[in-house]
This record gives C-alpha cells, structure tokens and sequence, in this order.
C-alpha cells in the first residue's frame, strides 16, 4: 500500500515540516558528497547499538559523538528510494500534525519520535554492530499522531495487484492500523533487523512513541513567542480540493453537498476540485465559483449525475459556505 493523498487539509503551512524534509535532503546529498568516505561518514553519524553497549566500541568516540549521533541517524538514508519513501510519507502526515502541536512543539515531537524509535532498536538489537539510519522511526511517530487525530481522514491509497495499479480510499484509521500490523508481522518473522535491512522495531517503536507524545504534548500549550509566527503562517485560501459535506435537499432542489470558501475568495471567485458521489460511483470534477458569490448561494452543476449520452442525467447542486477556513 502506498498514500497518495489525504482528505484532510491543514490550516497552516506547514513551514516545520517542509524544513524537516529539505534537511533530509541536504543530509543526503552532503552524504553523497563524501564519496569513498560515505561508509565511514554513516558509521560516525548513524545509531551503532555495539557503540553503547561494548566498552571497546565506545572507546572510540567522545560522549558529543555518542550523543549526536543519537539524533544525526534519523536524517541519514541509505540511497534515493529510501530518502523518497520516507519524505514522502512525511509530507502525507506530517502537516496536519505540525497544524495541531503548533510549530515549535512539532518539532520537539518528531526529535523526541525519532529518538525513542532509535532506543527501541538499540534495545531489540543491543550487540549490532551495524549502523541504522533513517527518518522512518520519527515518521512513524507522526502516523502514530495521526493515528489518534484523524481517525476517521481518507487516505487515498495505491494497492499494486499484479502489475496493475489499483486506487482506493481507506480510513485513516485503516490504512495506519494495516501498517503497523504488517511492521509487527515482519519483526516477528524476521530475527534481527540485520537480515533484512529494515529496523521494524524502529518504526513500531516511534509509532507507540508518537501516541504517547502526542497525549503528552496536548497537555500544555504551544510557546506564547511562537503565537506570531502561526498567525504569519495562515493559509488565506480553502483547500484546493473538497469533497462537499452531505446536505439536505432546498427548495425541492437535489443539493448533493456543501463546499467551504474563504471570505477573499468569494470576492476574487476560485476554483476548485471536488469528488461528488452519484449512482455510477465517485467522480473528481473541476468548479468554478464566480466571484461576488454570496453564502448559501447554490451552484448548479448540469448533467453531472449521468453516462455520456444519457438524457436523462440529473443536475447536482453544490451550497456555498463562505467561513474563514478551519481544520476539520
């Protein structure tokens, strides 16, 4: 399984977020800058359990070495596909946790998820000798965040059978729980992360890390200093793509759902892109809200419900809601 997208859009820009991945990208390509030295480069800065727990080990490195390299392992990644796959699932889950924890206390959590990931594979494999380096456990620990947040968000979901590809939307609350079921499977069939490659400790490790976090940072609130910089970092428009909420017909007028603009919106007109569900099944269609659209106003969308050729294809009307935009 692969996300493509979630349906929850967040209310911020998630500036914290998109700096943890640009910073995965410095890392990796600083990483392919040494060349010959890169093995050694990974072994200094990625997590080698053996270097706490074999007093020879540790004999080779200062306690700022030991300790940075607690934290600088989750910002390595052992080749381009890696480095995509794991920024990539960051940029699914990763905003609308930043747009929940606030900025500074995001931050804070994934360096605390990615910490905890690193312990729980030190601890499962304590004589390795081999490094491990990746930001998949601190990832997990944001889908674990997600996990409890959004329960009930559409993952829009990649299912590869065979050779063909096969989209479908599961519940957040599915897609996450198949994850970490699978990351449990594997770690139990597998004797070591060794033989694979895959620190699946790791990444339960940061999943169970993120959920307990997350209750724990939801306990204080975010820094007053940052306040600013959130109101700064504000998205001025609604989400690009909406599916309308249910609504009950108006006037005798099959009103199939409401869509939610920004007040500058309306003013200016936008569009959007919307999934409407009909009797031939889901559909993504293109809106163009004219501007000086006033709220409840509906907007007729003619012949949506219907085949190519049917003449008797039904209209569809959308409710327009003109509210600043707030995270579902």
């Amino acid at each position: 399984m692969f996300p493509i997208r979630d349906t929850i859009q967040a209310r911020n820009h998630a500036v914290v977020n998109w700096i943890l991945i640009l910073t995965n990208v410095f890392v990796f390509i600083l990483g392919l800058l040494q060349g010959d030295e890169l093995p050694r480069f990974i072994f200094s800065y990625g997590l080698v359990p053996a270097r706490y727990t074999s007093p020879d080990f540790s004999a080779m490195f200062t306690t700022a070495q030991q300790v940075i390299s607690f934290f600088s392992f989750m910002f390595l990644h052992g080749g381009f596909f890696h480095l995509i796959g794991n920024i990539w699932f960051l940029y699914i889950f990763g905003d609308n946790v930043e747009d929940r924890l606030g900025h500074f206390r995001y931050l804070l959590f994934y360096l605390l998820c990615g910490w905890a990931s690193g312990l729980f594979h030190l601890l499962t494999n304590i004589h390795s000798q081999l490094p491990t380096i990746g930001a998949s456990g601190a990832i997990a620990g944001v889908m674990g965040a997600y996990f409890i947040l959004y329960p009930r968000s559409r993952i829009i979901t990649l299912i590869p059978i065979l050779f063909i590809p096969y989209f479908t939307e599961l519940p957040a609350a599915v897609f996450l729980g198949i994850w970490l079921f699978f990351q449990f499977l594997s770690a139990a069939i597998t004797e070591s992360s060794q033989a694979t490659g895959i620190a699946w400790w790791a990444h339960i490790g940061g999943f169970i890390s993120g959920i307990l976090f997350l209750k724990l940072f939801l306990l204080f609130p975010d820094f007053a200093t940052w306040s600013s910089f959130g109101k700064a970092t504000e998205k001025k428009r609604s989400p690009k793509f909406q599916i309308p909420e249910p609504s009950h017909k108006s006037d005798e007028l099959p009103v199939h759902g409401m869509i939610t603009i920004t007040p500058l919106e309306a003013v200016r007109g936008t569009g959007k892109l919307i999934t409407i569900r009909g009797r031939y099944g889901s559909r993504v269609f293109r809106v163009f809200i004219p501007p000086g659209i006033r709220d409840g106003e509906l907007i007729r969308l003619r012949g949506l419900f219907g085949r190519e050729g049917d003449r008797r294809a039904e209209d569809a009307y959308l409710r327009v809601h003109i509210a600043p935009f707030e995270t579902p």
